[in-house]
């Protein structure tokens, strides 16, 4: 099962989306874009699931796909 983060870079003026703990792919100004983008990722390679970070860097949401 592959893993989707999405997460805040390191001053939270942005939010990555990474594939398994690989660099980040996409960089985006918006938190909602960049759970989208994540979103069609994921669904497009199930099973697998989305992690949804926090300013903190901490889990808020576990999505599966």
């Amino acid at each position: 099962m592959k893993e989707y983060t999405v997460a805040p870079n390191k001053d939270v003026t942005g939010w990555f989306v990474k594939i398994e703990d690989i660099a980040p792919t996409d960089l985006y100004k918006m938190r909602s874009t960049a759970i989208e983008k994540a979103e069609e990722l994921a669904q497009g390679d199930s099973p697998s699931r989305l992690l949804i970070l926090n300013e903190q860097h901490e889990v808020e949401e576990e999505r599966t796909f």
